[in-house]
């Protein structure tokens, strides 16, 4: 054994020694000036989390075991934790701010033309002594850069907007519980995608380049193996997740090439010279600045096994960025990506007050064996993926913000996964390009949530969208200013295939013109929630049998269409108002229109005669014909997290 090694050694003793003899905790400190050869005190602190878990690995099972994070910047801090970790908390130091970089500045600037500088990228692997290899890319392949603290936009062509190609796939999709494609799509058809003259720049260089392929509720990624320009075809290196053209979509852009560096403060990866290329913005000189790039999938990983999953471990007031994502498409959601945090195989574990800020993938991820789980008070934001994608079973998400979500993957969902006997409470989500809340399963609440501008990008979503769900509740929210951006459109709450025994109730759509659309479900319960929509409300229910509604306002100052009235069971005291008194109750079978019926018997056509509507006090006026119907007015003072609320 080496002098180093038995320096270490005896550091270890020392900890214990004086943990035993205080009969307090074993406690260890890692600040940005300290050394991994220090005694991990607050006078001579370790400088690394990985060292800092390494050394508390030596106190005996059952012993409390703490790490304080003192504030500051840490480079290339990616760091996993096992079983023989359980029990472990990480913590900030009171009153600091410790951020973790999966990443490293990018020094050697030089200006090549006037505003627009450049890097090399120094070899991969290069000062990354001791990363887990789990947690790294395994190439230079920047997708994300932070800039003095900032998520930069990535080189697009065109700057705004999108181009349309020529490719069609004119199948039948036969929903995702009826198999998907009526024809399975071939290689080709998933690999090549033709696109209009002129639309491709000349000098266009294939081995930098990275196309956005947008179908309609997801979208594929994927690198250029070649331009064929006498065909005018782009040959993809990976398979897209649906053909280009399907649902009718054709519409694509174009990353990382130096035509999309149209724009100050834009940047791209010249793979071809291996550097880093940066257009800045007015004074801006990278000399002086702080570039980082990131190098890491994921920043702390806790992983365990489902027969020995990672149990009881605390995770408090830590700042994580700057993560990358391999080039492939990554599915419904993006949910093949990994997160800055991610979980897999845990139990017990609770996360409070972390931010996760500027990451190309999610923000916190789960897999596996994943019971017990709080996330609670924390922020996840500026992600080029998903925010919290934690789900399994009794699992509780909190008091969190989450917003600016979906910013390169805009499938991506601000909370996604569900599970069984899980809570998604008094959480506010927005600037989401997708579905806000995305949470099926059994026995599940999502409750008390404020939602606003989600499904800014995609289309067939909601603010809360809950697939194949039994036995769900959807209670308290409220979700408003939400578009309709086109295709299968947009919803405030939205109950898809194989849901059942469901209660929506107690909620607030303001600004959504399609407040309810169900699809598929069967046997659930829309009760006591007021909607408020200017212009043309829709309420439709495709393909849905034996559903209740009860007790629901809907206002709306253009017309009300409900498509699918024979989806409704069983109508009750149910108060509707239409500003220019057309309502239309239409038949349906499976998807077609067979003609309008009558106003069913359980809902009174009348001007609710709210206190102030534009100010959103929806109580009654004397005499409204609410009171009449037993209404009351909704209690919605719990919705979104406590305390200031920025993204109003």
């Amino acid at each position: 054994m080496n002098a180093r090694a038995l320096g270490a050694v005896g550091l270890v003793f020392a900890i214990l020694a004086g943990a035993a003899a205080s009969g307090r905790a074993a406690v260890v400190h890692v600040s940005p000036g300290g050394s991994d050869d220090a005694a991990g005190t607050p006078e001579r602190p370790l400088a690394t989390l990985r060292a800092a878990v390494a050394r508390l690995r030596a106190v005996g099972p059952g012993e409390e075991r703490r790490i304080v994070v003192h504030g500051g910047d840490y480079f290339e801090a990616g760091c996993v934790l096992g079983p023989e970790d359980s029990g472990l908390q990480i913590e900030a130091a009171p009153g600091e701010t410790p951020v973790l970089y999966g990443g490293r500045p990018i020094t050697g600037w030089e200006e090549e033309e006037p505003g627009i500088w450049s890097a090399p990228l120094p070899a991969y692997g290069a000062g990354l002594a001791g990363v887990p290899g789990e947690l790294l890319s395994g190439e230079w392949a920047v997708r994300w850069l932070l800039v003095e603290g900032e998520s930069r936009p990535r080189a697009r062509y065109p700057a705004e907007g999108r181009l349309e190609h020529q490719s069609r796939f004119d199948v039948r999709w036969m929903s995702s519980t009826g198999g998907g494609w009526q024809r399975k799509p071939t290689r080709e058809e998933l690999t090549t995608m033709k696109c209009r003259p002129g639309d491709i720049p000349e000098g266009f260089e294939p081995r930098n380049a990275e196309v956005t392929v947008y179908h309609m509720w997801d979208e594929s990624v994927v690198g250029v193996a070649a331009w064929k320009p006498a065909e005018q075809r782009l040959v993809f290196s990976g398979p897209c997740g649906h053909p280009p053209g399907a649902f009718g979509v054709r519409e694509y852009v174009i990353w990382n090439t130096r035509e999309g560096l149209s724009e100050p403060g834009r940047w791209y990866h010249d793979r071809v010279r291996q550097r880093l290329v940066y257009r800045v913005r007015p004074g801006e000189d990278p000399r002086r600045m702080r570039i980082v790039a990131p190098t890491h999938f994921t920043i702390l990983k806790l992983h365990g096994t489902r027969e020995r999953p990672v149990e009881r471990v605390i995770v408090r007031g830590l700042t994580f960025r700057a993560t990358t994502v391999p080039l492939e498409a990554a599915g419904f959601a993006a949910a093949r990506f990994d997160g800055a945090l991610s979980l897999v195989n845990v139990r017990g574990v609770v996360l409070e007050g972390l931010r996760v800020d500027g990451v190309a993938g999610h923000g916190i991820d789960s897999r596996g064996l994943v019971e017990e789980v709080t996330v609670c008070g924390c922020e996840v934001a500026h992600c080029g993926a998903g925010g919290l994608y934690v789900g399994g079973d009794h699992v509780r998400l909190e008091k969190n913000r989450i917003h600016h979500i979906g910013r390169s993957y805009p499938s991506a969902v601000g909370i996604f996964r569900g599970g069984r006997d899980s809570v998604v409470a008094r959480n506010e989500l927005f600037e989401c390009t997708y579905s806000a809340i995305n949470y099926g399963g059994v026995g599940n609440a999502v409750v008390s949530n404020l939602i606003h501008r989600c499904m800014t990008v995609m289309h067939d979503g909601a603010a809360i969208y809950l697939f194949a769900a039994t036995n769900c509740l959807v209670r308290g929210n409220v979700a408003r200013d939400i578009p309709d951006t086109g295709g299968y459109g947009s919803s405030a709450y939205y109950l898809d295939e194989r849901s059942q025994r469901c209660a929506v109730e107690g909620n607030l759509s303001v600004g959504v013109a399609r407040p309810l659309h169900m699809h598929m479900a069967t046997n659930n319960v829309v009760r006591n929630n007021v909607f408020l929509v200017e212009g043309n409300a829709r309420l439709t229910f495709p393909r849905c049998r034996d559903f209740v509604m009860e007790g629901n306002v809907l206002y709306a100052t253009g017309g009300i269409r409900v498509e699918n009235v024979g989806g409704i069971a069983r109508w009750e005291r149910n108060l509707f108002f239409s500003g220019t008194g057309r309502c239309q109750w239409i038949r349906q079978e499976n998807y077609r229109n067979r003609g309008e019926t009558g106003a069913p018997g359980g809902v009174v056509l009348a001007d609710p005669m709210f206190v102030d509507r534009a100010r959103l006090d929806l109580r009654y006026r004397e005499g409204s014909p609410a009171q009449a119907l037993g209404l009351r007015p909704l209690d919605l003072g719990a919705a979104g997290p406590p305390g200031p609320r920025p993204g109003r």
